[in-house]
């Protein structure tokens, strides 16, 4: 899951409220900033012409320790875990074959629900992977999100993905990713954070697993357009305002390279 950082940007106010298509969203204390309202159709047609490596920038500004990463790092980092996620779809395929979302995760042991909204009402949450075999799909967002999936311009983008499963392989490869923590590219990776002669402390990226999430997902499912787009139509049945905000932020962050 994508998860929140400051933009550094006008749109910056609004992380708190939408952190990206599978992070947590809290409801805002404050005037929200008003953007250019912009038509779903030419959003989704604009963000589906970035490169995939080039959302590293997007990636990373919801890391916390996006700060401490290079760009040069921060580059590699995306392609690696991109890999990592893409690597481990093929071998799922290659030993189950090419089952259904919802029979990939029962083949692996998993609980999946589909609840209308999460038990807090304070935050709005597509899903979410709860250790060690829960896996819950919100509704709520994925049938505000359905009418807009009817139009022309839109599918044209988006073709006939299914959401709901894009969202379930994302979150399978975290069951997947604690199952092989040991060896698994996106848990063993580490960053330097500080050292004192012999002693030193190193920590995981939040970002890694994220991305590689989204690799199994778009390998896995098929999909012939980044899931990062989804941040954009998902949020849109909530707020047009808040889409277009993240939208403008998006471009930003993968062509001011």
């Amino acid at each position: 899951m994508c998860i929140g950082g400051n933009m550094g940007n006008p749109t910056g106010d609004f992380q708190s409220l939408f952190d990206g298509i599978f992070g947590k969203q809290k409801t805002p204390v404050y005037e929200r900033p008003k953007f250019e309202l912009r038509v779903l159709s030419d959003m989704l047609k604009d963000l589906s012409n970035i490169p995939i490596l080039h959302w590293d920038r997007y990636a990373f500004s919801r890391d916390p320790l996006d700060g401490r990463v290079s760009s040069e790092e921060r580059e590699k980092y995306m392609q690696s875990s991109w890999e990592c996620g893409v690597e481990w779809a093929d071998k799922l395929i290659k030993e189950y074959g090419n089952l259904s979302a919802e029979k990939l995760a029962n083949i692996l042991g998993m609980e999946v629900e589909y609840p209308l909204l999460p038990e807090s009402s304070d935050r709005v949450l597509f899903a979410e992977f709860r250790e060690p075999n829960n896996i819950r799909i919100y509704l709520d967002a994925i049938n505000k999100a359905k009418k807009y999936l009817e139009d022309t311009d839109v599918k044209e983008i988006l073709g006939e993905a299914d959401i709901s499963d894009v969202l379930l392989l994302h979150e399978l490869f975290h069951s997947v990713e604690e199952k092989h923590k040991k060896e698994i590219y996106t848990k063993t990776e580490k960053i330097r954070l500080w050292s004192i002669g012999p002693i030193h402390y190193n920590s995981g990226l939040v970002a890694l697993s994220e991305i590689a999430a989204m690799g199994f997902a778009f390998r896995y499912s098929g999909i012939n357009f980044s899931p990062y787009l989804l941040d954009v139509l998902l949020i849109y049945g909530y707020s047009a305002n808040e889409a277009s905000g993240l939208y403008e932020e998006m471009m930003e962050l993968a062509y001011d390279r």
